[in-house]
């Protein structure tokens, strides 16, 4: 024994020891409370031992320990005696006194019993009761012990619960940072990482364990390094962007409230799809402008392609042309023709996409959107073939979507033949056949072909295989969508070096084929008396030969002013009259006309080379009556006023 001990005290003194070295590594309450639990067992050999603890979530009495014959609840007599009065060592009559007055319903109190309370910070965080069957167990000495592992175990409990708070803490600011969508990085005065979220360690590659600590300056691409260093050096300053591969991320700083000086928070914000979709609405802007540019154009294009087809058309039926000057004069009509194909694929093409779904062949679609890419794939050195079976069923289809479709496709077909840089060029096979109750088109090409990888890729918005600049990935997804929209699907078949083929499948109408509308030959139908209305005057000329050869009355005028006058001062069968013209134009005069003379307005024909914005189309789609887009054979102008009957 030690000089001056007994041998009684100098075990406790050993074990009250290891007990402090135990809970001071205690860092869960759980583990507290097992260490409590050892330590009263083996000196105390207890029959009954309960430990409580003040559960900091719900602020109420929680059992964490309970060693009795019976299960002690948190209202038990005994504990809550602890609780007011503090430690305490009771022989058995006064325990079952207590325990009488405190709960009634228990009876079988301890023979001895010490309980004490669990301070931590000047308050109560639980309690423990121990209990013996012997009389005279507990005394002063066994209570001193319990008081002196009670206050340990109670400190310990404290810190065990701010660990766990810290951790707890520290987890959520951990889940908190990394559901963030932007990259955050914890900078301090010296250039040092402090903290780092997981985004940020997938951005830079490198493990989120092992950023604090390092340089920023040595976790960043060297690249970065100059955008960066400016960044901290002006926290709160506009943000500056930075691009990697493909994304363009904005790079900025703040400072960080309460921290040391010079620390502060960067952050990187993924901003690649907002610049997609500008890019996207900039390309709409383009587009619509372009659109009203078209518009405008072929206005113009097409009252001068409407008298060189007019007067063209007029000397053909004449029968008066020198036989040297026969070959010529076809020539300017074929031109002429063509031009105006021009014109009207391109105001097709730039028509704003609305509109209800017709009833239609595939034939004049694929034709139309041949025709409008002719120049391109001649540049492309790139020849085209077109097949149609016959005995397709119609389809209904917006016809200005599926012709974007098409264009789409082939030119993405011709972009990628062009790229080999091949001295002969390549080629594209269009086919369409019947498919179900309606058509599939095939486009294939003898181009470098699509890697296995990549196919199931090639829909997705943004994605493209070109060089930077070259496309906005927006083609195929746009097309999908249209085709989707339409019932039908697009599929792709291709390999590396041996070319591509995509097929669209559309379902058919389920409407019988209509016959095409046949021209009334020239001389047929009664004479009318008809007033053309154009601020034209090469077209008023050859219209008045025309209908005057064709044995009508025909009345002129240059502007929609002069033509009301004309119109309800004299009776006329039929007013072909030009839709934009300088003072009053044909809307605003057949809406003069519909409000004072609408037996007038009905007979008002119109004709115009402006049908791409919407309102025009619109406008005459709404009379539900014939219309001529300009430049118009001879041959429709017969189909037109053939419908019309004598005003009488």
């Amino acid at each position: 024994m030690k000089r001056g001990v007994p041998d009684a005290a100098v075990s406790i003194l050993d074990r009250l020891t290891a007990i402090s070295s135990e809970l001071s590594s205690a860092f869960r309450p759980s583990t507290v409370v097992d260490v409590m639990a050892r330590a009263f067992e083996e000196p105390l050999h207890p029959s009954r031992l309960s430990v409580v603890l003040l559960d900091l979530e719900s602020n109420h009495l929680t059992v964490v320990h309970d060693q009795s014959p019976t299960p002690t609840g948190t209202d038990d007599a005994l504990l809550q005696l602890a609780l007011r009065k503090g430690p305490l060592v009771i022989p058995k009559n006064v325990t079952a006194e207590a325990a009488r007055a405190g709960s009634p319903g228990v009876m079988d109190p301890p023979a001895s019993w010490i309980g004490a309370p669990l301070l931590a910070v000047g308050r109560a965080i639980g309690a423990v009761s121990i209990g013996a069957d012997k009389p005279l167990a507990f005394g002063e000495p066994e209570l001193a012990y319990v008081k002196v592992v009670c206050a340990k175990a109670a400190i310990a409990l404290a810190n065990a619960r701010l660990v766990e708070l810290l951790s707890v803490g520290k987890r959520e600011w951990e889940l908190t940072a990394d559901s963030i969508s932007q990259a955050i990085c914890i900078v301090d005065g010296q250039g040092i990482v402090r903290r780092a979220n997981r985004v940020f360690a997938d951005l830079i590659q490198v493990p989120v364990t092992a950023l604090p600590g390092r340089a920023w300056l040595s976790l960043v691409p060297p690249a970065w390094a100059d955008i960066v260093s400016r960044v901290l050096e002006q926290p709160g300053a506009a943000a500056i962007e930075i691009r990697s591969g493909e994304r363009v991320f904005a790079v900025s700083a703040t400072r960080m409230a309460g921290a040391d000086i010079g620390t502060a928070v960067l952050l990187f914000e993924d901003t690649t799809d907002r610049h997609h979709l500008q890019d996207q609405l900039i390309q709409s802007e383009k587009m619509s402008a372009m659109g009203q540019l078209i518009a405008g154009v072929a206005h113009d294009l097409n009252n001068p392609l409407a008298s060189v087809v007019g007067f063209s058309d007029f000397l053909a039926e004449a029968g008066e042309i020198p036989p040297a000057l026969a070959e010529p004069l076809l020539v300017i009509r074929q031109e002429a023709e063509r031009a105006a194909t021009i014109v009207r694929n391109l105001l097709s093409f730039a028509r704003k996409q609305e509109g209800e779904r017709q009833s239609q062949s595939i034939r004049p679609l694929l034709e139309s959107t041949l025709a409008l890419l002719r120049n391109q794939l001649m540049a492309l050195k790139v020849e085209a073939a077109l097949e149609i079976e016959p005995a397709i069923p119609p389809i209904a289809v917006n016809a200005n979507q599926i012709k974007q479709v098409f264009v789409n496709l082939i030119v993405n077909a011709a972009q990628a033949i062009a790229s080999l840089k091949r001295p002969g060029g390549g080629h594209i096979w269009i086919t369409a056949r019947r498919w179900l109750d309606g058509c599939s088109v095939s486009i294939a090409d003898d181009g470098p072909g699509i890697a296995e990888d990549l196919t199931q890729r090639v829909f997705e918005p943004f994605f493209t295989t070109k060089p930077e600049g070259q496309g906005t990935g927006l083609g195929l997804s746009i097309s999908q969508g249209i085709v989707k929209e339409h019932g039908g699907r697009i599929t792709l078949d291709s390999a590396p070096n041996q070319g591509a083929t995509f097929t669209v499948e559309l379902p058919g109408s389920g409407l019988a084929r209509t016959s095409d509308t046949h021209a009334v030959p020239g001389g047929m139908g009664e004479p009318l008396r008809v007033l053309v209305v154009d601020d034209e005057p090469h077209i008023l000329h050859y219209m008045r030969a025309t209908l005057e050869a064709w044995g009508h009355s025909v009345e002129v005028a240059s502007d929609g002013s002069d033509a009301v006058d004309r119109a309800i001062g004299a009776p006329f069968d039929v007013i072909v009259c030009d839709l934009r013209m300088p003072r009053l134009g044909g809307r605003e005069m057949y809406e003069k006309l519909a409000g004072e003379h609408p037996e007038v307005a009905e007979r008002v024909i119109f004709a115009t080379g402006d049908t791409v914005r919407g309102d025009t189309l619109h406008f005459l789609e709404s009379l539900g009556r014939p219309f001529l887009h300009k430049p118009f054979t001879l041959a429709e102008l017969r189909t037109v006023l053939g419908g019309v009957r004598r005003a009488g």
